[in-house]
């Protein structure tokens, strides 16, 4: 499956089990305090009919809160010697059972055993003696563990179950649904799904949730929605860099680079500029405004802007690719001197011989042939795509230096290359070398 690039996919939102008080040992800590006080039912209107709760002995309570103390204190061992008989214990009541399973799915998802953790909630709420609050709770807990295992059509069915029985229309749940069809590639459903997500968030957008519709649209070919969506990000979170960056890509991937450029500015302006992929990024915009036509010397020249400015920050690391990004902005912006320095600089520190050839071929432009040759040499040895074009280019300095030995025997090695070979040949023949 394709995904947009600059997009963050869920691979399992991070989960913890929230456990299931026991009335029964919540009576006991506050029997001094006379009734307890309730909250209103989460399920008012579930199908699924309340069962009585009870624990059967002292032993029972005792054992289960002392699991509780000792998962509290991080000591999942011995809260699990705990729960484990009374989960297995034949004369356990169903209620015991429930809450010692839950826990027991808590452990086991902690510790990564995410199966383990789906068989324990699983059998958990198959026994059905927990309170319709807890039962429904866990059980979109137990969508999302099916999530956070791959097992998408699962979680999908689990999700269906939990709101036709539990009568309840959530955020969270539409959001593991649409996630789940998203990797799926039901992209239809995922849409939709996750639309109805943002429309049950109350104002509080899950990034989660944005960036799943963001990559369902893209994946699906709806690149102006996912414009759309990403500057509605922006729009609504304005220093989120996450939804800025997102927005910057969609508008490029639309070839809206002006409005992209404008974001990529205002962000800069705000100081949200502080890691290296932000100077690229905004300098690339530059340089593609600039290769289109569009201000060409204007364009390439804010790109060689924004490039220095990186580098005298320390933020843009020193690198060949950084170094060979700043030289094609300032040879595209008639700042040939510029470009060969930045090219320069790029040569010791590039496993291939591009960036010598770059610097060669523009030294050689001005007739600085000793120092072109050496360059092209050095590239050359160092391996280049085009090793043909190289050695014309070597041809030419050597030739530029009265060397016409050099120049046959460069013109040679590029009458080699089926690329270049026919031009080769006959600059070969038309010097006379019988060749």
């Amino acid at each position: 499956m394709k995904h947009a690039p600059f997009l963050k996919l869920l691979s399992g939102a991070a989960l913890a089990l929230a456990l299931v008080s026991s009335p029964a040992i919540a009576r006991d800590r506050h029997a001094d305090q006379g009734s307890q006080e309730t909250k209103p039912a989460e399920y008012p209107n579930a199908t699924r009919k309340e069962p009585k709760l009870a624990m059967k002995s002292e032993r029972e309570q005792k054992n289960f809160n002392d699991g509780i103390t000792a998962m509290q204190a991080g000591d999942d061992a011995k809260a699990t010697q705990l729960f484990q008989p009374l989960a297995e214990d034949s004369g356990s009541s169903d209620y015991a059972k429930s809450l010692a399973l839950q826990a027991i799915a808590n452990i086991k998802f902690k510790a990564g055993d995410t199966k383990g953790a789906i068989a324990a909630l699983k059998q958990s709420l198959d026994i059905g003696a927990l309170p319709n609050d807890a039962y429904f709770n866990l059980e979109l807990e137990l969508a999302q563990f099916y999530l956070a295992d791959e097992q998408y059509q699962q979680a999908i069915d689990t999700v269906v179950k939990w709101r036709q029985e539990g009568k309840r229309e959530t955020a969270q749940s539409y959001g593991v649904e649409g996630n789940a069809y998203y990797h799926l590639q039901k992209y239809p459903e995922a849409i939709a799904a996750l639309k109805k997500a943002q429309a049950l968030s109350a104002g509080k957008p899950d990034p989660f949730v944005d960036q799943t519709l963001l990559a369902a649209y893209s994946d699906s070919g709806q690149t102006d929605e996912v414009a759309k969506l990403a500057q509605q990000q922006v729009a609504a979170n304005p220093n989120d860099k996450t939804a800025i960056t997102n927005a910057v890509a969609s508008l490029a991937q639309t070839g809206k680079y002006d409005e992209a450029i404008a974001l990529e500015e205002k962000s800069r302006a705000a100081g949200n500029f502080t890691d290296e992929k932000d100077y690229v990024m905004l300098g690339k915009l530059h340089l593609l405004l600039a290769q289109n036509g569009t201000d060409t010397e204007a364009n390439a020249g804010k790109a060689e802007g924004v490039f220095e400015e990186g580098l005298s920050k320390g933020i843009l690391k020193p690198t060949a690719e950084n170094y060979n990004l700043l030289g094609s902005a300032a040879y595209m912006a008639g700042q040939t001197t510029k470009a060969i320095d930045a090219y320069r600089k790029a040569v010791p520190l590039s496993d291939n011989g591009e960036s010598a050839i770059y610097a060669g071929s523009l030294l050689l432009n001005d007739g600085k042939y000793s120092e072109a040759a050496s360059l092209l040499k050095q590239g050359i040895g160092k391996g280049v795509k085009k090793k043909g074009a190289a050695y014309m280019l070597l041809a030419e300095a050597e030739r530029g230096m009265k060397n016409k030995a050099g120049a046959v025997a460069a013109m040679k090695m590029a009458a080699q290359d089926p690329d270049t070979a026919a031009k080769a040949k006959a600059w070969l023949k038309k010097a006379g070398t019988g060749n």
